[in-house]
């Protein structure tokens, strides 16, 4: 698996390692906490992992983290799920993530840029002020901290504003992009009960306007909680009856008044996908997201004052999340409300441009669409600035780390990272002062121990395993909402290795310390870096009267695409022909997300079971990979083994 002495594609040069804050970091904890001062980054992460507790009071000391009233102890309960991290704190993450509005208040705090690809500035002290105004009347609207405010918005700046607002006041927030159909937003929602909703009358995308004002007006009828609606008019509309307006809510010259909340208390709820059942409502702390993210930033990252952080991502991701998280090192997030290729497929290298993005994250496939496309961008684009580009969504390809390197810039960091919504963060990923080989994720992360697993729970090293995670992190989630006995949060990670955190990638750790990823080992679709349970597919497509059954598999290609087909078992009578096929695309388009549309449909015989009924998923991805029968799957679990034969043969067609 592990080429023994392969060239590193980039290597760090002194001054940069010298520079990072990962050194600083290093040689002070060294000084202060008893971390090794010798062998570099293995040896501070073995030590992250190791002492745990120590090494995680050195990063809020590091990072200055403000608590109002000091913590007990960092680490009490150690148990996973039910970690109990720095027990009787309380602090306010949107205090940390507006700091900068004290000591730089006319520097840009964000940059927003839509398909014109003109930046616009937002100020520190005019993000500070209008988080203030609307922190101020989410209060006289009655939000109270554990309120759910909920966001159907672009990725622009009145989203960032509201997500601050609703952290100042103690409130939960939660978000899906416009794009997303009514059925796939109430599915979220639904579960959490928000009090109050943001919402746009529509969004731009590939240069057209998409109106959702029929959208929003199903979710009002359909979120019975709702006591307020905030009207942002992107198009230009009206604002509907009984809607409040954005900006008489951000008009205000007030300060923020932060609400103190216990360090465990839920910040957002994100949505991950079950493959049955409703999406996962995944609940992250306050404190928890800070600290993480503090270190994820600012140490791996490498990010401060200076720099411009530039991710492309929509609100229904988690690195929309993630980039927000950017302004708590006091760094200018740069937002992109736009189709990632319009007018042009490099239009995302042009906002970097136009940026001076100093950190610039997109995903795999479309780094890989630019090479397709026989793209330039050192050519065509200044791009002096980029110091880093990093990829996630799906692994990116070695072909894709070759083109960065020979189309971007030869003394480029590369840093392809890997994490998840459940966290909310990477498990592994980028490091400024390693080396970079193609095809690899640099190391793990600091206090994240990171092991490739077989069945048994034995530790492998350049060999592929499971994902796991042997000790707790600070942003794993506090628990799923709607999950009162925990169960539904137990079952999803750590029903294999009890105790242990499984994600559900098989990866190899190296010999050399770093990590390679291929892909999901369950069945949860990952589309352009957006999930979604196949569930969400099935209860769209078997409305339809010609559907008796379905079965949705999303595939890893090793040439960094993705191969997402639909098999439909048909209604006695039903032909699968144009009408039909373009029905079932629709029917996925207007109900859940544009980006979920089948690459194929194909007619089965029938859908193979569990032998209590559920659909199996992950032995038929395995068979259309090529994976033999006998070793996909356990005979004696199916229902109708003959089934499988169908998919097996597909997959050997395919090889």
């Amino acid at each position: 698996m592990s080429i023994v002495n392969p060239q590193p594609l980039w290597q760090p040069d002194p001054e940069r390692i010298t520079q990072a804050q990962i050194t600083k970091f290093q040689a002070w904890a060294a000084e202060h906490h008893g971390a090794p001062s010798e062998g570099g980054y293995a040896a501070l992460h073995r030590w992250s992992v190791d002492e745990l507790e120590t090494f995680w009071e050195a990063v809020t000391e590091w990072f200055d983290v403000r608590f109002s009233t000091p913590y007990a102890r960092v680490l009490g309960d150690r148990s996973m799920p039910g970690a109990q991290w720095f027990s009787d704190a309380t602090l306010n993450y949107a205090e940390h993530a507006l700091r900068a509005a004290t000591t730089r208040p006319d520097e840009p705090a964000l940059l927003c840029v839509d398909e014109t690809h003109e930046p616009r500035p937002v100020t520190w002290s005019e993000l500070r002020r209008q988080v203030g105004s609307l922190a101020a009347e989410l209060r006289a609207l009655g939000v109270r901290p554990g309120d759910r405010v909920s966001g159907y918005l672009p990725n622009i700046p009145q989203a960032v504003v509201a997500l601050l607002a609703t952290a100042t006041v103690g409130g939960v927030w939660t978000s899906c992009a416009p794009d997303f159909g009514a059925r796939s937003v109430l599915d979220r929602f639904q579960q959490v009960e928000p009090v109050v909703l943001f919402t746009v009358d529509g969004y731009r995308y590939g240069g057209k306007q998409h109106d959702r004002r029929d959208t929003v007006a199903e979710l009002r009828r359909e979120l019975p909680t709702l006591r307020a609606v905030v009207h942002i008019p992107l198009l230009g509309t009206e604002a509907p009856d009984g809607a409040l307006e954005w900006s008489t809510l951000t008009s205000a010259d007030t300060d923020p008044h932060f609400e103190q909340v216990p360090f465990d208390h839920p910040l957002w709820v994100l949505y991950s996908s079950g493959t049955t059942g409703l999406p996962k409502a995944i609940v992250q702390s306050q404190g928890g997201i800070l600290v993480e993210h503090l270190k994820q930033l600012g140490l791996h990252c490498d990010l401060g004052p200076e720099d411009r952080f530039f991710w492309y991502t929509s609100t229904g991701w988690m690195m929309w999340n993630f980039l927000v998280s950017g302004l708590l090192t006091g760094t200018t997030i740069v937002l992109y409300d736009g189709s990632p290729g319009y007018p042009d497929t490099g239009a995302q290298w042009r906002v970097a441009e136009r940026t001076a993005a100093t950190l610039y994250g997109t995903s795999a496939a479309y780094v890989m669409a630019c090479r397709k496309a026989d793209l330039h961008p050192a050519r065509d684009y200044d791009l002096s600035t980029v110091q880093c580009v990093a990829t996630t969504g799906s692994p990116l390809p070695p072909d894709g780390f070759r083109w960065l390197h020979d189309e971007v810039r030869d003394d480029l960091w590369i840093a392809s990272v890997s994490g998840g919504t459940d966290v909310c963060s990477c498990f592994a990923g980028a490091v400024p002062t390693l080396p970079v080989y193609i095809g690899e994720l640099q190391a793990p992360g600091l206090g994240t121990d990171l092991q490739s697993w077989d069945p048994s729970g034995t530790p492998l090293i350049d060999e592929v395993g499971e994902l796991v995670v042997t000790n707790p992190m600070p942003s794993m989630p506090i628990c799923f909402w709607n999950d009162p006995d925990g169960s539904r949060y137990h079952d999803s990670y750590f029903d294999t290795y009890p105790g242990v955190w499984r994600h559900g990638d098989w990866i190899t750790v190296t010999s050399r310390g770093s990590v390679v990823i291929h892909g999901r080992s369950d069945s949860t679709l990952n589309r352009q870096g957006v999930r979604m349970g196949s569930a969400d597919i099935y209860e769209a497509v078997e409305r339809l009267p010609e559907i008796k059954e379905s079965l949705v598999i999303g595939i890893e290609q090793p040439d960094g695409g993705y191969w997402m087909p639909l098999f439909v078992h048909l209604a006695p009578g039903a032909t699968l022909d144009e009408t039909l096929v373009n029905r079932i695309k629709q029917t996925i388009r207007e109900q859940l997300s544009p980006r979920h549309i089948p690459d194929d449909i194909i007619e089965v015989p029938g859908v193979p079971h569990t032998l209590t009924g559920k659909r199996i998923e992950v032995p038929v991805k395995r068979l259309l990979q090529g994976t033999p029968l006998d070793k996909a799957v356990n005979p004696g679990s199916i229902d109708n083994l003959e089934l499988l034969h169908f998919y097996e043969d597909l997959g050997r067609k395919r090889a």
